[in-house]
């Protein structure tokens, strides 16, 4: 299986978040995303469209993109601020985070631009893909984000440890 550069980046996006969520607060955070939002998106539909593929196709990944990166990420930030004001261990928040953020952003992604693809390949397996990159990206998130994320955390002094 081909891994995309989200199962990489995206556990280190959810980390992101959730610092700026836990030291500048949810409002910076949500402003922080919607000014990125219009940058994912063109950047998204031109890096698939500079690979090769026709246009309509990078505007669908483009598309998946943003909805996935906005769907997961505002999740985060409004659902799991809640957790941090309510539970006392710091990994609580950001494994939670990490598990259900990664499930909703594969899954909207491989749904938004895949399912009732052109592509017979994509539109019939990416069930199974989108199964497998979010197994590998919660893997990641989990054993080496969150552990960084810990650090941060403590470095910064926002927790003792």
């Amino acid at each position: 299986m081909k891994l995309t550069w989200a199962a990489f980046t995206y556990p280190f996006i959810v980390v992101i978040t959730d610092l700026t969520v836990r030291t500048l607060g949810k409002d910076i955070a949500s402003k922080t995303i919607y000014r990125a939002f219009p940058y994912a998106i063109i950047v998204s539909i031109f890096v698939v469209y500079l690979e090769g593929m026709s246009f309509y196709f990078a505007l669908r990944i483009g598309l998946a993109s943003a909805c996935a990166y906005g769907i997961g990420t505002l999740i985060d930030v409004h659902v799991f601020q809640k957790i941090r004001e309510r539970c006392d261990a710091w990994w609580v928040a950001p494994m939670l985070s990490t598990i259900i953020a990664n499930v909703i952003d594969t899954y909207t992604f491989f749904i938004v631009a895949f399912r009732g693809s052109e592509n017979i390949f994509m539109a019939t397996h990416w069930v199974e893909m989108a199964t497998s990159l979010v197994i590998y990206k919660i893997g990641i998130g989990i054993i080496l984000f969150l552990p960084v994320y810990g650090y941060m955390l403590k470095r910064f002094r926002l927790i003792n440890i």
